[in-house]
């Protein structure tokens, strides 16, 4: 794939001028010129984040420079992000997240499971069909049956304690404040997903429906199950429904589940993934918070409340 235009984003902690010549290096090395040059957020100002965003044209193989740049991200221990330069004519307006290790620093399954006894046993299963090894819904539905007979009053305790993903307040702040269109996309349940829309302010969630009866978890969900097929085309059916094209939609996601959410997306991030789905999405971020997105979108932090 051939392009033209692109935008090159890089974030972290701290941008030394090292950093910012090793990327001017790869810039060069696949003939890009730079049209324009600006600082997005800089830590001196209070964010923690420093960015840098640079405007580049020239007939290149995209994915020969998105290769390249991940390569230096890991070498350098930033985030370098390339992405077509569609601004000028596509704004976005939908923006959907995965829940568990993106909005929140936890699975809240393996957490379902520690507070059951059935920890080490679940966690193992959650890990290999987060690595892409297991099919998800197979996975899921061998997770769920270790959960029967789980006391729903543990799910209300799990929920107050929900330790949210760096950046993630700041984040939805500034989408709903932008109008922004948001949703959760979740293999996880929806129990925990209202808790997020309440205190977050999410316009819509997609999780699954845990069945309790008598107070006690079943180990069954109500069917259908939110897998990889149906986050992206719970994506597509928000983004038709509301009047949007795909490429005005952002999704965000952690897992190989979220693959064919983030390819069927204008713009696909995966947050602090794992490196498989690091490798396969084509934008990733991993050394900043969540609010990082807003600086992949083109905001300068003057204009972001904090």
């Amino acid at each position: 794939m051939a392009n033209g235009d692109l935008i090159l984003t890089v974030l972290a902690p701290r941008l030394s001028a090292d950093i910012q010549a090793q990327v001017n290096a790869l810039i060069g090395q696949f003939g890009l010129q730079e049209i324009s040059t600006q600082r997005l957020a800089d830590r001196q100002q209070g964010e923690g984040i420093d960015c840098v965003e640079q405007r580049l044209v020239g007939g290149v193989d995209v994915e020969a420079v998105r290769n390249a740049a991940l390569v230096l991200s890991e070498t350098l221990g930033v985030d370098i992000v390339i992405q077509a330069d569609t601004r000028d004519h596509v704004k976005p307006r939908l923006v959907c997240f995965d829940m568990d290790s993106t909005l929140i620093k936890a699975e809240v399954i393996d957490e379902l499971a520690r507070r059951h006894g059935v920890g080490e046993e679940v966690a193992e299963v959650t890990e290999r069909a987060m690595r892409g090894e297991l099919d998800f819904k197979a996975s899921f539905r061998e997770r769920m049956s270790k959960l029967a007979g789980l006391n729903e009053s543990v799910l209300a305790e799990i929920a107050e304690e929900l330790p949210l993903m760096e950046g993630v307040e700041r984040l939805m702040a500034n989408l709903k404040r932008l109008g922004y269109r948001t949703a959760i996309l979740s293999g996880g349940f929806t129990y925990f997903a209202h808790h997020l829309q309440e205190k977050l302010g999410f316009d819509e969630i997609h999780a699954n429906e845990l069945i309790i009866e008598e107070g006690k978890v079943t180990g069954a969900v109500s069917e259908p199950i939110v897998d990889a097929e149906r986050k992206a085309a719970l994506l597509e059916t928000i983004a038709l429904r509301e009047g949007f094209s795909l490429d005005q939609t952002i999704a965000v996601g952690d897992g190989a589940n979220d693959l064919k959410m983030l390819a069927k997306a204008g713009l696909g991030i995966a947050f602090r993934a794992k490196p498989l789905v690091r490798a396969q999405a084509r934008q990733a971020i991993s050394s900043v918070g969540l609010d990082g997105v807003l600086y992949l979108l083109g905001y300068h932090q003057q204009n972001l409340t904090p």
